[in-house]
């Protein structure tokens, strides 16, 4: 039996839109990335998986029963949704202590534990965190009572990069303790570092399910370069390029394939600079998925 599982989930908002006919399963013990643009879908899905809205068609089940009708299935969650919004006058420790009431056991040590890894003080009040240090307070509120499934929509906004390497150390290893994590992101190099499996979503429908071992095998490149003196297209006559762009003494391109055939075609151009970084996300759904490749 799936973790999560949604069939034909679809919520509608009149004119605007919302989500239609998504279909996902999340195993146990698995980490699962859910990516795609702001405004694509991600928290719709989220929301309504977790019963907080009610969907206008299809189904969606966590451990096997839907959280509309059955909300005792949150027990057994932890949730960080994309925006946090606490009483301000609460030091953070009262916080969690609060949540932690919820589940009835004692999450103390948990509580400073994970503390201890965000680098999160419990003493202060809400009211004087930065919108960083609010986001730790939901990672923690969401792990505390040590949940067998996390859902986490977009965890990572405000934290600083340390503090991003210590998070993604800590889903690491609660997958090493069988917890099944549903991340919910917008940056493709987050879900590429932690998850076995990611979901696309583009305007609120589900264009491809993928392991991340594949889609690093397959994914593409933006290559960015300059030359001392101008470029002729003809030099990019090289299978695995797309997108071309050239001007003057400058090129861009879509990159898919064998890097080495393409490093040896421009080493014979007089370069000034060259940059190979990931494509954003727009680019990969025009370039991978929408094309089928």
């Amino acid at each position: 039996m799936s973790v999560i599982e949604t069939k034909g989930l679809t919520k509608s908002y009149g004119k605007s839109r919302g989500i239609v006919d998504v279909n996902l399963s999340v195993e146990s013990g698995e980490v699962f990335g859910f990516i795609g643009p702001n405004g694509a879908g991600k928290s719709t899905t989220i929301r309504t998986l977790l019963g907080l809205i009610r969907p206008t068609g299809g189904t969606a089940t966590i451990f096997g029963k839907s959280c509309w009708h059955h909300p005792e299935v949150r027990r057994d969650l932890g949730y960080l949704p994309s925006e946090v919004f606490y009483y301000d006058k609460m030091r953070v420790i009262d916080l969690l202590n609060y949540s932690a009431s919820f589940y009835k056991k004692d999450c103390t040590e948990r509580i400073h534990e994970l503390a201890g890894i965000l680098d999160l003080d419990l003493k202060r009040k809400i009211n004087r965190l930065s919108y960083g240090n609010r986001k730790k307070v939901g990672i923690v509120q969401g792990l505390l009572h040590d949940p067998k499934l996390v859902i986490l929509d977009e965890p990572t906004g405000g934290l600083d990069p340390l503090i991003q390497q210590n998070f993604f150390q800590l889903i690491r290893r609660e997958k090493e303790r069988g917890v099944t994590v549903f991340f919910s992101s917008h940056i493709l190099s987050e879900v590429q570092k932690l998850c076995d499996r990611v979901a696309f979503i583009k305007e609120g429908r589900i264009i491809r399910i993928e392991k991340i071992s594949t889609l690093q095998e397959n994914n593409y490149k933006r290559i960015n370069l300059a030359a001392k003196n101008a470029i002729d297209k003809e030099t990019f006559r090289i299978e695995g390029i797309s997108a071309l762009m050239v001007k003057n003494n400058q090129a861009s391109f879509m990159f898919k394939g064998d890097l080495n055939p393409l490093i040896q075609q421009i080493a014979s151009l007089d370069l000034l600079n060259l940059s190979i970084n990931e494509p954003d996300l727009e680019e990969i759904f025009l370039h991978y998925y929408e094309k089928g490749r």
